[in-house]
């Protein structure tokens, strides 16, 4: 019977040698243009056409420099990942010493901030810079299972030679995205890697369901915390007239008396107490909890004056909004689709349809229900900012984008065929 790209993967279990050469031709024709004895898994050669179209070097491994042991550890102390370790070190790492794995927690950004199992593998992963601090995203190093994950947002398992980069093929690596349960929003990766022949495809499964364990872990977290932040405002609340709510720190409500109940709260990154503008109430005097805030609405006027709107998209995933006005200035981070959807509507300031807004991002009309779906989350932050029917900004707001000095470096993940025409445009001026 014919090898299909399924197969090679379960011939793995059974004659590696034979899969690992397998796979190599595979690399080795498909990266020079000929055509392959077998087509790549779809998953991988989507990958594979990234780094090519990237300009990622298959022949060299180049890489940026190592995190210094302190931003490490103050990423470990501000990451929600460090709340599910002992569910992913439970779930994975007795299994994983003893096939001679080692399980890799990595952040939002590919960067690896834990990693722990087999001594020998450990010892191994140092010569290819598999160590803590190091920049596992895929547009630096290719196509791999922290750094591919992150990218494709669901789990990938990379077998030897389906990696782009040649250094790594002689390892197999599976890793599966977690994220925030609140908003969907990915908060990092966890990664099971070890030698070809220790590898199985059902470490797919095994590493998916350890992730969607330490998700559920959060979302209980959460939970409990608001229901003690609740027990907390509750005899608060009862004294007070007017519109008052509790968030915690994040901005998910606790509880609320005098309007109706909101899921969450767009709050500016640096909070202090006192008097704030915040888009879904106005001029509001904010108190802090224990665990959390007090926020009372002013009910007076919205401050008069210019509001200005900037659209950082300079820096690589790191994109926010910033509006300044008469009360002051607040930010917010965006997720990729969120900066693509503010990226397009600041170039078209009369406004766009949820089917415009649908063919810009996926080149279907007919997806307006997703758009209008993300469109109601930037409007929880955004607020009046943002009008609808059509999408546009508010009339009387400045808006100014700030855009990355190559072309090419614009929303660089983002297949939207509004932002590749852009990018394009862009690239030829």
């Amino acid at each position: 019977m014919p090898l299909s790209p399924t197969h090679v993967t379960h011939l793995a279990t059974a004659d590696t040698a034979r899969a690992a050469r397998v796979l190599n031709d595979i690399r080795s024709a498909t990266l020079s243009g000929r055509p392959a004895p077998i087509a790549p898994r779809p998953v991988i050669e989507e990958s594979w056409t990234r780094m090519l179209r990237g300009g990622v070097d298959p022949d060299h491994d180049f890489r940026s420099g190592l995190l210094a042991p302190e931003e490490v550890q103050r990423r470990r102390e501000s990451t929600p990942l460090r709340h599910v370790l002992p569910v992913l070190r439970e779930g994975l790492l007795s299994v994983a010493d003893v096939a001679h794995h080692i399980m890799v927690v990595a952040d939002e950004d590919g960067r690896v901030l834990w990693r722990e199992g087999s001594s020998p593998v450990l010892r191994k992963a140092d010569g290819t810079g598999f160590e803590l601090g190091a920049d596992w995203r895929e547009d630096v190093v290719g196509t791999n299972g922290i750094g591919t994950p992150v990218v494709v947002r669901r789990p990938v398992q990379v077998f030897a030679s389906e990696h782009f980069v040649r250094s790594q093929t002689s390892w197999t690596c599976t890793g599966a995205p977690i994220k925030d349960p609140r908003d969907g929003r990915l908060i990092g990766v966890v990664d099971v890697s070890g030698p070809l022949d220790t590898m199985h495809p059902a470490t797919l499964a095994w590493v998916d369901s350890v992730a969607k364990l330490a998700e559920s872990r959060l979302r209980e977290l959460h939970l409990t915390t608001l229901e003690r932040l609740r027990a907390v405002a509750a005899p608060v609340l009862a004294r007070l007239s007017g519109r008052a709510l509790v968030v915690d720190r994040d901005g998910w409500t606790a509880a609320v008396t005098g309007m109706p109940y909101p899921n969450r709260i767009a709050l500016p990154k640096s909070l202090s107490p006192g008097r704030r503008w915040l888009p879904a109430l106005g001029l509001c005097a904010l108190e802090p909890l224990a665990g959390g805030w007090l926020i009372r609405a002013a009910d007076e006027p919205e401050p008069q004056g210019v509001t200005r709107i900037v659209l950082d998209l300079a820096q690589p995933r790191r994109w926010t909004v910033t509006v300044s006005g008469g009360a002051g200035t607040w930010s917010h981070e965006l997720s990729p689709r969120h900066a693509e959807l503010l990226y397009l509507l600041a170039l078209h300031r009369s406004g766009r349809s949820a089917a415009g807004l649908a063919e810009d991002i996926f080149g279907d009309p007919g997806r307006t229900v997703t758009v209008r779906a993300e469109m109601s989350r930037v409007r929880r932050y955004l607020g009046a900012f943002l009008e609808h029917r059509p999408y546009r900004f508010c009339e009387d707001a400045e808006v100014e984008v700030l855009l990355p000095g190559r072309p090419g470096d614009l929303l660089p993940h983002s297949t939207a065929p509004a932002v590749l025409g852009a990018r394009a445009g862009a690239e030829t001026e």
